[in-house]
């Protein structure tokens, strides 16, 4: 058995002003069904990611695994 790629970070809260996760930037439609997709379909959803996670200007709460992930290599 394959493992299915996801994006997801474990941080699961929608963005009321553009309805994308602020963990890994998909829509809660595309969550519910992302293990109903196919692979293509999958990859086709996580090439638009990057380009959404940058639309939304609110940021959560607790810093994020990306962004802590970010901050740790820029003071390398």
């Amino acid at each position: 058995m394959t493992a299915i790629e996801t994006p997801c970070i474990m941080l699961c809260s929608i963005d009321d002003a553009t309805g994308y996760c602020f963990g890994c930037g998909r829509t809660r439609d595309e969550v519910g069904a992302w293990y109903k997709m196919t692979p293509e379909t999958r990859r086709a959803v996580m090439a638009t990611l990057p380009a959404r996670l940058e639309t939304i200007e609110r940021k959560p709460r607790r810093e994020t695994r990306r962004a802590r992930m970010a901050r740790e290599n820029a003071s390398s």
